[in-house]
């Protein structure tokens, strides 16, 4: 089967960490396992699960392909990286098999069809998915009472260093202090940046300089772009 594939990051830390390269091996290794033709692949890095289609340029992408007939389904990673809130999960399922395509996720296979003769098939689903929302909202909730604790004690309140920085001290003390080697990397980008390189540019020049992202082997023009706006670089 011709299958359109999508990967999906929301922060930063997953750009380098569980990112978009983990995904796309675990989808490329699974389409080869199962028999499977990978005609295109899709991203969303730095977007949230809980956005519609709509806001989503490469989950649009993604069922476009379907509907257009390039691709008869999608595969996903896993269904949390098709969406965190299940409203989104079912609305975007639903565009799916309008369109004549199936739904596959590495980790469980087919997703099937709703079935009126067995409505247990869609109740575990959805279920599946509120506490894909719900596990997204207590990670919320944890980061800001971390943060809020952090400032009450009068220490940097943050719930991810920036690049640049990186933790330094233990437990309460632990604040936030400059990391040399993405510090260098940081100055190049904005170097580069002010003189008008574009992102993709910009990512060929660190990668040549041996400047790395903070866990990926190699920068992405997306990486490069969040690191440029966070200094105040468009």
């Amino acid at each position: 089967m011709k299958l359109s594939g999508y990967l999906r990051v929301s922060t930063e830390s997953q750009m380098d960490g569980f990112g978009l390269n983990v995904q796309e091996k675990a989808v490329r290794s699974w389409c080869r396992a199962n028999g499977h033709r990978l005609v295109a692949l899709h991203t969303d890095a730095g977007v949230s699960g809980a956005k519609d289609a709509a806001d989503r340029p490469g989950l649009s992408a993604a069922l476009y392909d379907i509907e257009k007939r390039t691709a008869e389904g999608l595969v996903v990673p896993r269904l949390d990286r098709l969406a965190r809130a299940v409203t989104v999960q079912e609305a975007t399922l639903a565009l799916v098999w309008r369109y004549g395509g199936s739904m596959f996720a590495v980790d469980g296979g087919e997703v099937l069809r709703d079935d009126p003769d067995d409505p247990m098939r869609t109740a575990m689903r959805e279920m599946a998915g509120v506490f894909a929302g719900l596990e997204r909202r207590m990670i919320v909730k944890r980061m800001r009472d971390g943060r809020k604790a952090k400032a009450e004690a009068g220490r940097h309140a943050v719930g991810q260093y920036a690049f640049g920085l990186h933790g330094e001290g233990k437990g309460r003390e632990r604040d936030a202090a400059p990391n040399p080697a993405e510090q260098a990397a940081r100055d190049e980008i904005v170097r580069l940046r002010k003189a008008k390189q574009s992102y993709r540019v910009i990512a060929a020049a660190l990668d040549a300089a041996g400047l790395r992202p903070r866990r990926a082997d190699r920068w992405s023009a997306m990486a490069v772009r969040s690191v440029a706006r966070r200094a105040g670089l468009s």
